[in-house]
């Protein structure tokens, strides 16, 4: 990722330069992967997304990172492959430690952006996907009984002592500045 204050024409010749350092080491830039866009555009970036946008209420602008839309796609997808995949005849605890091994990780990569919204919405989806799934293990059973059996008093999924790990209790922090903060490697003189 290369950062380039100015004109196209300025990301164009930093581009090539960067192209010929890294030729002389015996490497090259992917046609396909290297991409000149402006900030307001945004880009995708190792799972976030990165986008300047207009604060509300405000004439200004600041620059946000937040989950991609595919890095949401895809723990979507896994939620959904670990409740299709576990066995209904599995206890409702197995299921509830894989998701929160899987959603913890996911939310501590991605707590330190923009991203409350994407965290209440995954927070939802799990939701559904561990009702469905207690719904496809006692297919008779009425919604009282799943909650009187399966909840914890509300409507959170909870089984011996494990509890389904909520995406939208964690809080989100920005990047704080600690360039005072930061101790030196070099002696001070």
């Amino acid at each position: 990722m290369l950062l380039v204050r100015g004109t196209r024409a300025d990301a164009e010749s930093k581009r090539d330069q960067a192209a010929a350092v890294l030729s002389s080491m015996g490497l090259r830039l992917s046609e396909e992967k290297t991409k000149i866009v402006h900030i307001d555009e945004g880009f995708d970036f190792l799972g976030w997304r990165i986008q300047r946008h207009r604060k509300r209420g405000t004439d200004r602008s600041y620059v946000y990172t937040y989950p991609s839309k595919k890095a949401l796609k895809s723990a979507i997808g896994k939620v959904k492959l670990r409740c299709d995949r576990i066995d209904t005849n599995q206890p409702l605890s197995v299921l509830l430690l894989s998701l929160g091994s899987l959603l913890r990780g996911w939310t501590a990569y991605f707590r330190p952006g923009v991203s409350h919204r994407t965290f209440h919405y995954l927070s939802h989806y799990t939701w559904q996907c561990v009702m469905r799934w207690l719904r496809r293990k006692h297919l008779k059973s009425s919604w009282g009984y799943l909650k009187r059996r399966y909840c914890n008093g509300k409507w959170w999924p909870a089984e011996g002592g494990v509890v389904l790990f909520d995406p939208g209790a964690v809080p989100t922090t920005r990047y704080s500045y600690r360039g005072s903060k930061i101790p030196t490697p070099w002696p001070s003189p």
